[in-house]
């Protein structure tokens, strides 16, 4: 038999010629924002309507090159209230879970009113679009997929109940809500540990973490909750599964807050560290690798002028994630009333949303240092989630 010899060129065109046919996988390094256009802040810094409500979005920004850029902006359900968590990316980019804890709402206060809606999105479509459309519980907010992708879990601030739902074939089927037991609980942040067997649940009206153990569709409460600090809020998992960072929101007066880490490898799981970090720690997000964790500070931003400890500007703070313990590294001001925070799946570039702005701050990171590039800008509504397919 004749052998043909091909040229290295030709497997690189094939494999172009490849990834062109793909469909929406082949978007690789795509940040999905989710924006708010119900909710603003009054001059006491209130959430209430806006005198002009436009429709909440989704925005999918491209990464994989410097300064990034936003490649389409849809119209979705979508809530600032609640941990910037609220959203979903599956790991091969094709579709996406949103949710909305709340929405406008003329006869609710402020012009606001709870919401349930949970949207599920084809992002190979052009544009993305809506294949899906459900409910969860009332102030539905952080939905997390488990490890194998069968089961999903969404927070319902507004009632105290954590919605489970299946998953298969892209679509969501509602099985049953956990009842916490206290309306007043506020189920917050969700994260799955690896093996897919656990989940931990942050309840920031009760000052808890529990351990949620998962035997299929059945979820049930651990006895033992986790200590980690006062009104324990959005929650990320490195990207080892060892470390889970949590952050404590405090009351929210101007005094300085928290952020623990929660050890997986320990037998029950504990928090093992606690380290202070300025007012309204509320965005955190470990770096792909795991080395680093960037922790967003409101600053008072979110406090009235008249308060002693307000701010015009927010602070990102990067720290190294030394075994068990973080050590601050670089810290740069961000915008008013920040949520989320990105990595790219390099970990050079960093997004940091800004509601108060309406604007996505971007800075590149070389492990050292924080360097400010052109933010990213939108009209009519505030970003405030963001989901990725990597870590």
């Amino acid at each position: 038999m004749r052998i043909q010899r091909i040229e290295p060129t030709a497997y690189v065109l094939a494999a172009s010629l490849l990834a062109a046919m793909l469909p929406g996988a082949a978007r690789a390094d795509m940040v999905l924002s989710s924006n708010d256009g119900h909710t603003v802040q009054d001059a006491q810094k209130v959430l209430v309507a806006p005198k002009d409500v436009h429709p909440d979005s989704i925005s999918l920004i491209d990464v994989s090159h410097y300064p990034p850029t936003i490649k389409v902006t849809v119209e979705v359900p979508g809530s600032v209230v609640g941990p910037p968590t609220a959203a979903w990316m599956a790991k091969d980019e094709t579709w996406a879970i949103v949710t909305s804890a709340t929405k406008a709402d003329p006869q609710g206060k402020g012009g606001t009113g709870p919401d349930d809606r949970v949207s599920v999105l084809d992002l190979t479509s052009n544009p993305p679009k809506i294949t899906q459309s459900l409910t969860a519980g009332l102030g539905a907010t952080t939905v997390r997929v488990s490890p194998d992708g069968k089961l999903a879990l969404i927070a319902n601030r507004t009632e105290g109940t954590v919605s489970v739902f299946s998953v298969a074939d892209k679509k969501l089927t509602a099985v049953t809500k956990l009842d916490l037991g206290n309306k007043a609980s506020m189920p917050s942040g969700i994260v799955f540990t690896h093996d897919g067997k656990s989940a931990l649940l942050t309840r920031q009206g009760e000052n808890m973490v529990n351990v949620l153990h998962i035997d299929g569709t059945t979820v049930t409460v651990d006895p033992r909750p986790i200590t980690a600090g006062m009104a324990p809020y959005t929650m990320d998992i490195n990207a080892a599964g060892t470390l889970v960072a949590v952050s404590n929101m405090g009351r929210g007066d101007g005094d300085e807050d928290s952020v623990s880490l929660i050890d997986l490898t320990s037998t029950p799981f504990r928090t093992v560290a606690t380290v202070g970090v300025p007012t309204g720690p509320e965005p955190l997000k470990f770096s792909p690798d795991g080395k680093y964790l960037a922790v967003g500070s409101e600053h008072g931003t979110t406090l009235p002028p008249s308060h002693p400890f307000h701010s015009d500007k927010g602070l990102v703070t990067l720290f190294a994630v030394e075994g068990k313990t973080l050590r601050p590294l670089d810290s740069a001001p961000i915008g008013p009333w920040n949520e989320a925070i990105a990595f790219s799946r390099d970990g050079h570039t960093i997004l940091v949303q800004s509601m108060a702005a309406r604007e996505i701050d971007v800075f590149r990171w070389d492990g050292h240092k924080l360097t400010a590039g052109k933010p990213l800008v939108f009209k009519d509504v505030g970003p405030e989630t963001f989901a990725t397919a990597w870590p």
